[in-house]
């Protein structure tokens, strides 16, 4: 069993079965039983059996424990109808408007301290809020201007008027995509900078001129001396040539 925490979200609670002290399995969590005017969770109700209009009513302050599958609670809980569920007011599901009310998401989870029961904040979603993996932004209680069933009315602009919570695999996505399109053109702008400052000012400019590659002050004579002129008396290669046609020092054929 683990400790309850100070805080815990709704969707936590619901998603347990409920367990008493006696063993006995109550059934799943169905639906939170609230009270909107103060934005406070009073408790929850369990459906004990899959057929049947039978209800139980939980409250908050029954809660002894929390394990992986369910909730373990102390004490008899209230039983009730399935039409009088129906007409306890929550703002669970309720409709998000903006400043020129316009739905902009729902309410699809509240954030709830667990030792009175006050709602700390809510979770906005801006789809279905039963599709897995969607994103979830976080609503403080300031943020609402108005409420009545089924609506909540805000000052928003949009959803990203919020902090995100949550980011679903779409969300996440984009958001990096965001972040590396941003860091890609953040690079792009210092590789301009640095070509535009190495075009202003070559790195060769406050070099010694005897060590630029072509204001190097070099003789006509280094030059000729590097490169001697290949038909020269002095050529090696003309020296060789006079040497194999020269005639023989004796110029009596020694057959004759």
């Amino acid at each position: 069993m683990v400790a309850l925490p100070e805080q815990l979200l709704l969707s936590e609670l619901l998603r347990r079965r409920v367990r008493c002290d006696q063993g006995l399995d109550h059934g799943a969590g169905l639906q939170v039983w609230m009270h909107p005017p103060v934005h406070r969770v009073l408790g929850w109700v369990s459906k004990p059996s899959a057929f049947g209009s039978r209800r139980l009513v939980w409250r908050l302050n029954q809660l002894r424990g929390l394990t992986d599958l369910e909730v373990l609670v102390q004490g008899e809980p209230a039983e009730t109808e399935q039409d009088v569920v129906e007409r306890l007011p929550s703002l669970i599901d309720a409709a998000v408007l903006d400043r020129r009310q316009q739905p902009i998401g729902s309410l699809a989870d509240a954030a709830i301290e667990l030792r009175t029961g006050h709602i700390l904040h809510y979770l906005v979603s801006r789809s279905d809020p039963r599709l897995p993996g969607s994103s979830r932004w976080r609503l403080s209680l300031d943020r609402l201007v108005d409420q009545q069933p089924g609506q909540v009315f805000t000052a928003l602009e949009s959803l990203d008027d919020l902090p995100l919570a949550r980011a679903s695999v779409r969300q996440e996505f984009l958001r990096r995509s965001r972040r590396w399109r941003d860091q890609v053109q953040d690079a792009g702008s210092r590789f301009e900078e640095r070509l535009e400052g190495w075009l202003e000012e070559p790195p060769w400019q406050d070099q010694d001129p005897s060590t630029r590659p072509w204001e190097g002050e070099a003789s006509d004579d280094a030059w000729d001396q590097e490169w001697p002129e290949p038909y020269s008396e002095s050529s090696p290669i003309d020296t060789r040539r006079q040497r194999r046609s020269a005639p023989p020092p004796n110029d009596e054929d020694p057959w004759l």
